[in-house]
């Protein structure tokens, strides 16, 4: 059932079973909702917190970048789900919360947020990153972005 082989190294541990407390796709900006949603992922049992938080950068791959606009496949908010079930179901005790936002995000702001909860830091880190990872490569969620010579480039659409 573990698909990542540095997951076998974890014990099990409290809880046993594994949540995914919150997913969704939304248009708002992430950050006022960091510690709502700290709580929901945080139990008494859980001794690592590890947050990725995506945020919306100036350049990329060597060319400056004056914005972006992220948007979605009707099937997203379900496939952002589906991603976390998966990797909740691939490992005991962890709790994950994934949301990603689409709309036009200024630099600056995050368009992605990952949170894993465990009882011990390195699960907590290796399952985030599998969480964050996952998302951005099965995720119905297109990025365009708006260089500043003008030029505009999708990003994750298959030609």
């Amino acid at each position: 059932m573990i698909t990542n082989p540095h997951l076998e190294k974890y014990p099990s541990t409290e809880p046993a079973q594994s949540a995914v407390v919150h997913t969704d796709i939304i248009a708002e900006p992430l950050e006022p909702f960091f510690t709502q949603w700290r709580e929901l992922v945080m139990t008494d049992a859980m001794g690592g917190l590890v947050i990725f938080d995506g945020i919306v950068r100036n350049h990329d791959h060597g060319e400056s970048v004056r914005g972006l606009s992220y948007s979605d496949h009707p099937s997203s908010k379900d496939a952002i789900a589906q991603v976390a079930h998966k990797i909740a179901g691939e490992v005991d005790g962890v709790r994950i919360l994934a949301v990603h936002r689409v709309a036009d995000i200024p630099i600056g702001e995050s368009a992605l947020t990952v949170m894993v909860a465990a009882a011990h830091r390195g699960l907590a880190f290796e399952v985030c990153e599998k969480v964050a990872d996952t998302i951005k490569a099965e995720v119905p969620i297109w990025k365009e972005q708006t260089l500043t010579s003008g030029d505009v480039e999708w990003v994750g659409i298959d030609s």
